[in-house]
């Protein structure tokens, strides 16, 4: 396929070539992965290296305690990586409801922030895996690079530091929050020089003894100490017991190509059946930023969420597989309940008839690597274990109290996730890794960037500037301010409830993406970073 180089969109990006390419939302973690491809290191040493100083240069959106998944091209095949976290072992809903009573339902209250929102965090044994299976450099030359900028300070970048700010009111009461995160007494402003020495001490714990040092070794032991001291369940053996898993990723055909996401707990599968129901329709007729094809890709995509909200849990517990939801038969059943000219608040139907960073990396032997990081909502649960500089994700909030609930919370049950690294293949050859971050706009901008590079042949940049809409919890829609008032004011007559948003980094998610340009590897790839954060697609 070939694209429109031309970008109708104003932005301060320009798309990247080059054989070798790390795209991320911060500069310094681009500039880490290159690093380590210049060391001889293939694209998984990249990612590694990346993540890992993610957790020191963006601790807003990710920490050593956060969450991950992964999708791996190795030359040959793709492989997936589930490093979500499960819950406590303590974990009932009776427990949630003798320490935090119960709503008007009778179901468990569950808190958003501090220990009863940290599930086992999986990030460090997901980083583990991917060196054990695929690296070539020592993951002690991985996590130098984080733990040297660590060790000296970095400048607080710009959408950093709003970011840090507006989490200070909810998090400063948190263990170990205050003495990690607001030096001074507050959160530090865009340049100031903010040092975490505590996660030095991690990141070379790590770089010695491997990754199970976070699970079974010191790490393990101050985390749960910690827990203990200031009223968490979570226990060495919670930590001990934990492994991630390697997972068959998902896909579905769309305009001749084949994407890819993480099977459930995760909730790539929304953006696998929003397409699924798109490509019954011919959207390249339409123009590109009307009210007419945004109003179908905002109607499949409410389709796809109450699907997915009704359905979708540990992969153990769900009434439903995902072949089932991503029958053709049933997607056409779904798309034909779309109206071109209304707007519908959608139900789930029945198949059967009775606060995250994402960065990629490819190098120029082929290898490409889509993966995803994350502390939930900002710096997640809010509690950081001192001496350690391990800040806890909040992953657990996305448990159900609802025994009815196919993700209702239970002793090792990964909670319903949000973050979802994904990958284009055509005809069984890579194409583009790409993800896009923020909380539930994840599966919708996946959606919307594909069809205006594979419907509309826009390229990755553009695709990625381009502004975009976002689905809430009750279908109402958000507008980012940028898009057009004539399409605004078509999608308003069809009854979507519709407000316009200023806060595009908030709101809409971010975006980095690598294109394989040919299937001669000499050609390299085009990459995209989006202009909704600080970061850099970098290359050589």
């Amino acid at each position: 396929m070939s694209f429109e180089w031309n970008n109708p969109y104003t932005s301060v990006r320009l798309p990247v070539f080059a054989r070798n390419v790390v795209s991320t939302s911060h500069p310094l973690a681009a500039q880490a992965g290159l690093r380590m491809l210049q060391a001889g290191g293939n694209a998984v040493d990249a990612a590694i290296a990346a993540a890992a100083m993610l957790t020191v240069v963006e601790p807003v959106s990710c920490g050593l305690g956060s969450d991950a998944f992964a999708i791996v091209w190795d030359g040959q095949q793709l492989h997936g990586l589930n490093a979500s976290g499960c819950a406590p072992a303590a974990w009932t809903p009776d427990y949630f409801a003798a320490r935090h009573g119960v709503d008007g339902k009778g179901h468990a209250n569950r808190p958003l922030r501090g220990w009863d929102a940290v599930t086992v965090p999986g990030a460090v044994a997901g980083w583990g895996a991917l060196h054990q299976r695929f690296a070539k450099l020592p993951f002690a030359d991985l996590l130098e690079p984080a733990a040297a900028m660590a060790e000296r300070g970095v400048a607080v970048a710009t959408v950093v530091a709003h970011k840090w700010a507006a989490a200070i009111p909810a998090l400063r009461d948190q263990p170990g929050f205050a003495e990690a995160f607001m030096p001074g007494g507050r959160a530090p402003r865009v340049a100031e020089k903010f040092v975490f020495k505590d996660a030095a001490t991690s990141l070379r714990l790590l770089g010695k003894q491997g990754s199970r040092a976070f699970y079974e070794g010191e790490i393990a032991q101050a985390i749960a100490a910690y827990a203990k001291q200031t009223g968490g369940s979570l226990n060495l053996n919670d930590l001990r017991d934990y492994q991630p898993e390697w997972v068959t990723p998902i896909a579905k055909g769309y305009r001749g190509y084949e994407v890819h996401e993480i099977p459930p707990n995760g909730q790539g599968i929304a953006a696998l059946i929003a397409l699924g129901i798109l490509d019954r329709f011919d959207l390249s007729s339409l123009p590109v930023d009307s009210a007419e094809s945004q109003h179908l890709q905002i109607e499949a995509m409410k389709l796809a969420f109450a699907d997915v909200y009704r359905y979708v849990a540990d992969p153990q517990a769900m009434q439903l597989t995902a072949a089932e939801l991503l029958a053709d038969d049933y997607l056409d059943r779904r798309a034909a309940l779309i109206d071109p000219d209304k707007a519908i608040d959608h139900d789930f139907g029945l198949p059967r008839s009775g606060g995250t960073v994402y960065l990629t990396a490819a190098d120029e032997s082929g290898m490409m690597v889509s993966f995803i990081q994350s502390n939930y909502m900002g710096f997640g649960s809010g509690i950081v274990v001192p001496g350690y500089g391990v800040s806890l994700q909040n992953r657990g909030a996305g448990f159900s109290s609802d025994p009815s609930s196919a993700n209702v919370v239970a002793p090792g049950k990964r909670p319903f996730h949000t973050i979802i690294p994904a990958f284009l293949t055509k005809d069984g050859v890579p194409q583009m890794s790409f993800g896009v971050m923020g909380g539930d706009m994840q599966p919708q901008g996946h959606v919307q960037t594909l069809v205006r590079m594979l419907d509309y042949h826009q390229q990755p940049q553009a695709a990625c500037d381009a502004p975009r809409w976002k689905i809430n919890r009750d279908f109402s829609v958000d507008l980012e301010a940028t898009i057009d008032p004539t399409a605004a004011e078509g999608l308003r007559r069809r009854g979507h409830r519709l407000q316009s948003v200023e806060d595009s980094y908030m709101d809409f998610g971010s975006g980095q993406f690598i294109w394989r340009l040919s299937a001669d590897p000499d050609q390299g790839y085009v990459a995209a970073s989006d202009s909704r954060r600080d970061g850099l697609a970098a290359g050589f």
